[in-house]
């Protein structure tokens, strides 16, 4: 990942509210479901995702601040000076003239403690095999990632709560969603992935975010939609009715007269408080029919037509 603070336009110093707000005028204008036409926007959205996950995370900041870690949290260590060993070995060369390979091995190792270097040094004949210290070198090797798909109903992805997940190993990880996730969204778990096979870091757990179908709203972009079944005559003479959101129901006031052709707005009741609630009001008509609501509209018809589709 390029460096965090450069994906957010803040600078070091930014506080964390600073942050925050950076990343929701970014979310907002690179979110995929606005920027439809446009291939680079979910990758777009993604970084900054990661990138505000990363700076919010103290411990984190902390150590990238300090030069710890990079940006993809992995950690830093100290460049090897080929032109200094150079130097600091009087200037011994190998058979070719350039710099004599046991003297950079030295080098090197002493780092990480003088034996693996004697060691490499003493193999086959006596000669410098290029190959010893592979063993060290393999140890470092860091384990394969983990990719899988968190289901997540839209209730748990509207308050940002936190999910389980079994892993393939049967491990349960608790998973908390970042405030203002979206569908397809990747999460990241540092150390969760595969056992490196020889000893080094685990690999990470790549998580990628699939919204759970909903068995009363439908998505809308950011807006959420939802059908409100109403009788006959809360249409014709208005009516309060209970109307469920992600927050819990709400009552509203069905008009005079209804117009079911067009949706009732609810501002800021969609999904993450970012869309609104379109309420569709269907009327149903009583099971298995009704005389009297039948000879009413038989007069209706013969003696009060109207035309609905003029």
């Amino acid at each position: 990942m390029r460096d965090p603070y450069t994906v957010l336009g803040v600078a070091k110093s930014a506080s964390a509210a600073d942050i925050k707000s950076a990343y929701r005028k970014l979310a907002k204008a690179y979110h995929p479901d606005q920027n439809k036409d446009d291939p680079n926007a979910q990758s777009k959205f993604a970084e900054v995702t990661t990138a505000y996950d990363f700076l919010s995370d103290k411990t984190k900041r902390g150590q990238y601040d300090r030069g710890e870690i990079d940006a993809d949290g992995n950690p830093k260590f100290a460049g090897f000076d080929f032109a200094g060993a150079r130097a600091r070995g009087g200037g011994r060369t190998g058979a070719a003239g350039g710099i004599n390979p046991e003297d950079i091995l030295k080098e090197f190792m002493g780092g990480f403690g003088g034996a693996q270097a004697r060691t490499a040094r003493s193999a086959g004949t006596g000669g410098w095999d290029p190959f010893a210290g592979g063993t060290q070198r393999q140890a470092s090797a860091k384990g394969k990632d983990f990719a899988a798909p968190v289901s997540v109903t839209l209730e748990q992805a509207h308050k940002a709560e936190t999910v389980p997940l079994k892993l393939s190993n049967g491990k349960v990880l608790s998973v908390k969603l970042p405030i203002g996730v979206q569908d397809g969204q990747q999460i990241r778990l540092k150390g969760q992935g595969q056992p490196s096979p020889t000893g080094g870091e685990p690999g990470d757990a790549i998580l990628t975010v699939k919204f759970a179908r909903h068995k009363n709203f439908r998505r809308d972009g950011k807006d959420l939609r939802v059908d409100v079944p109403i009788t006959l005559y809360e249409a014709v003479l208005g009516a309060k009715v209970r109307v469920p959101t992600l927050d819990g129901p709400v009552e509203i006031s069905v008009p005079i007269g209804a117009d079911t052709s067009k949706a009732m707005r609810l501002k800021g009741k969609g999904l993450q408080g970012e869309g609104d609630l379109l309420v569709n009001l269907r009327i149903v008509l009583p099971k298995g029919g009704d005389p009297d609501l039948e000879s009413l509209m038989r007069f209706w018809r013969d003696q009060k037509p109207y035309d609905v589709r003029d």
